[in-house]
């Protein structure tokens, strides 16, 4: 259902600390002409642990309104019940998908975990796509969790963050009779796993070359590995300055260079260090982003 590259929005923000729709608007623009399958709202990348649940579902409604392609909102939460919230506010707005993440902080047993993403599934008549990052969560989703929860009939993908290919592999291995896909979550290994059989990628970097992601996946797609791993090779220098700090710092502060939005960020989150956005400068700089 989900497939190709999906741009992890940033969430722009204002001097004043509130949502810069406009600046929201032109980056779903940027990235739609540069080819992108779908967007996603909400996400990590998009500062969703600081925004208040007005502002969630104000981000939600306004990508909606401004994007011509397929919308995945990030609708998780440690806690359930608001978890729900958010992905029935979700469905009852529009959105094609729902990425939730697995319960943070509090680190649920397997039991947890599969009654949790049960639970959110039956609430809300929509796409989910599980999120597993055990770097925000502190918990590596277990194969044999999400090989189980394929099996509802409503939770269709992975984002698998994890960086372990052999584990993605067996996932894709184990879930091949359900209707169930998975995603790459780590732009720096979307190239062996689209090799390996992922359906996509929902994308840092994409926010600033869409272009060479689509590009990419699409090479892969077509049997054209030499293409791809020369766009693999080319992107590495962005995507590692992109995780030099914690994500979204260095991509908030690439989307300002490149003219999109102001770099503004949330604490507990600080602005990128000076050193760090020299890397980053020089990296955009060797792309043609910035002159």
């Amino acid at each position: 259902m989900f497939e190709g590259v999906m741009p992890a929005l940033v969430t722009p923000f204002t001097n004043d600390n509130t949502i810069d729709a406009e600046s929201f608007r032109n980056i779903v623009k940027f990235v739609e002409d540069g080819g992108v399958s779908g967007v996603v709202a909400c996400g990590t990348t998009g500062e969703s642990a600081t925004l208040s649940t007005a502002e969630h579902k104000e981000l939600i409604n306004l990508c909606i309104d401004c994007a011509n392609v397929p919308v995945i909102a990030g609708t998780g939460s440690n806690n359930t019940v608001e978890a729900i919230e958010l992905t029935k506010h979700a469905a009852d707005v529009g959105a094609d998908g729902a990425l939730i993440i697995s319960p943070y902080y509090t680190r649920p047993n397997n039991a947890g975990l599969i009654a949790h993403f049960k639970k959110v599934a039956e609430s809300a008549d929509i796409p989910i796509i599980l999120y597993n990052v055990p770097s925000r969560t502190g918990q590596d989703m277990p194969l044999d969790v999400i090989v189980e929860l394929s099996k509802v009939e409503n939770i269709v993908a992975v984002k698998e963050a994890s960086g372990n290919l052999g584990k993605l592999s067996q996932i894709i291995e184990e879930t091949t009779g359900e209707d169930f896909t998975v995603l790459s979550g780590e732009d720096g290994l979307s190239y062996p796993i689209f090799a390996l059989g992922g359906a996509g990628v929902i994308s840092v970097v994409a926010n600033i070359v869409p272009e060479k992601m689509v590009k990419l996946y699409e090479a892969v797609n077509a049997g054209d590995l030499k293409t791809a791993r020369q766009l693999h090779f080319e992107m590495a220098p962005l995507i590692r300055a992109l995780f030099t700090e914690t994500n979204p710092i260095p991509v908030k502060r690439a989307v300002e260079l490149i003219g999109l939005s102001s770099g503004n960020i949330r604490l507990p989150l600080a602005p990128l260090s000076e050193e760090n956005s020299v890397t980053l400068e020089n990296a955009l700089r060797n792309l043609g982003c910035i002159a």
